[in-house]
């Protein structure tokens, strides 16, 4: 497909303007799915661009603004490397261009770039930070995703669509109205950089708090059983009805579209019914639909036909759940249904989300935060033992962050990260809303020291030969799977 980005113009200078490829100017263009050496080369990777273009000034226009034009088009993966190729490929060395003048653009990608995932094994051990999709698509990001590759990680997770709603990519949907311009301007070309590093690719999708939609869409909402307006939790309109087919349907294409880009792994978060507000006040479709159903029955219904989509695209699907899940409170399972033995069935990894500053409130401790091994174990083990059977993986989200917690340090990461596979654990993923990581990249260092103890180190390319020797055995429902009815 053309890039949604293009205008008319850059389309017609595209077909009329491709020249030759040049020599070597700095920009990355590895082969599509390019697996990774077993020393990787992780800064400043460089290689042949695929072709250049004239471009003609207008007035106004400067080294900067093509630059912002022009980048998701190129082979370069920041705007420093385009601009200083732009003005070497130019002769040129500052920012002004007059109206006229025949710029060449280097690097220039002349067809779409067309990014295929590479296949893991569900067992495939990540070791991988969180990106918000701003910071995953700027410098300082790409910084972040080199720096943890060099310290031992093999993965990143990254957003797609957060809770505000606001989607990262180009995706053409009547449930994504026109707006600012997306930040992951050309997700196969990030899909393609992560891969030429070895890397496991994952995009978040937060599911049903989306508040975007609820406001563009109130009737997607939501209701008030006793209003009949859009509910509110605690004040805020964020809560789109799980039980829509339109919102079902709009996050699995909006997944979809982000597996076709060339990911790895599809992560659902926010799949779940609010949690707070007044529960009894919450009108659901299903309630008047499928009268016969519990909140958890919606979501393993919509888990089955994203599951079975996702499979067919060659990508894993993720989910995020809450922690306190594997307490299997009735009040926890009632309010928010995920009933994770159900939710087990329609996925390949369960990642509960088991930071200890978390659990507030619980077993008598006055600071959970500094309780790692109590929280993060005793979570570990509830959820193995209520997903025995099922086969799918349990990967956590541990802490990375030093909110209600006193002891905040690298040996405090240490420490989740030992208990977390002691208790059954395969890999983890760091959450840091902030993306600071320096406290995570330390304790790799210390956890590369060992090896084995900590994780057993699991490369992309190793998994990804493992699985091509594998027959391929796509099950996506156990025999004895049930589904509502």
């Amino acid at each position: 497909m053309l890039l949604a980005f293009l205008s008319g113009d850059a389309v017609a200078t595209w077909a009329a303007q491709l020249s030759a490829p040049a020599a070597n100017a700095g920009a990355l263009a590895p082969s599509q799915n390019q697996t990774a050496p077993s020393a990787p080369q992780i800064i400043a990777a460089k290689s042949q661009i695929s072709g250049q273009f004239t471009h003609t000034a207008k007035r106004g226009e400067s080294v900067g603004s093509l630059v912002h034009t022009y980048l998701p088009q190129t082979t370069y993966m920041t705007a420093a490397e385009l601009t200083s190729a732009i003005r070497e490929a130019n002769g040129t060395r500052g920012n002004t261009i007059r109206p006229g003048q025949e710029v060449v653009i280097p690097g220039f990608e002349t067809a779409p770039i067309l990014e295929k995932p590479i296949a893991v094994g569900r067992d495939f051990e990540v070791r991988a930070v969180y990106l918000t999709g701003a910071m995953a698509s700027s410098e300082r990001g790409l910084r972040i995703i080199n720096r943890w590759r060099q310290m031992g990680g093999n993965s990143v997770v990254f957003d797609i669509k957060d809770s505000d709603g606001v989607v990262n990519i180009p995706f053409q949907h009547p449930l994504n109205p026109p707006g600012r311009r997306p930040v992951i301007r050309n997700l196969p070309k990030l899909a393609r950089y992560l891969h030429s590093l070895g890397m496991h690719s994952i995009a978040r999708v937060a599911i049903f708090r989306d508040e975007r939609l609820v406001k563009n869409f109130p009737d997607l909402a939501v209701h008030s059983a006793r209003t009949g307006q859009p509910w509110r939790e605690k004040g805020k309109l964020v809560w789109t009805d799980p039980s829509r087919p339109e919102v079902q349907q709009y996050n699995i294409a909006l997944a979809a579209a982000a597996a076709k880009s060339g990911v790895d792994e599809v992560q659902f978060d926010y799949v779940r019914f609010p949690a707070e507000g007044d529960q009894k006040d919450a009108r659901f479709l299903f309630l008047t639909e499928r009268p016969q159903w519990k909140r958890s029955d919606v979501i393993t219904h919509f888990l089955s036909k994203a599951y079975a989509q996702m499979h067919s695209q060659g990508v894993l699907l993720s989910l995020d759940v809450f922690g306190v899940m594997a307490w299997q409170r009735p009040i926890d399972l009632s309010h928010i249904g995920q009933d994770i033995p159900g939710m087990a069935l329609y996925c390949d990894v369960l990642s509960p989300m088991i930071y200890p500053s978390h659990f507030f409130g619980m077993d008598g401790y006055a600071h959970p935060g500094d309780a790692p091994e109590h929280f993060s174990g005793g979570s570990m083990e509830g959820f193995r033992k209520i997903t025995t059977g099922s086969g799918v993986l349990l990967r956590p989200w541990l802490q990375a962050f030093a909110w209600r917690t006193h002891t905040y340090s690298a040996d405090y990461i240490v420490r989740q990260v030992k208990v977390a596979r002691d208790k059954g654990g395969v890999g983890f993923l760091f959450w840091n809303a902030r993306n600071d990581y320096g406290k995570p990249m330390v304790a790799m260092q210390t956890m590369e020291s060992t090896p084995g103890r900590y994780f057993r180190g699991d490369e992309v390319g190793s998994a990804a030969r493992a699985a091509a020797e594998k027959p391929a055995t796509p099950v996506l429902r156990p025999a004895n799977a049930t589904q509502p009815q």
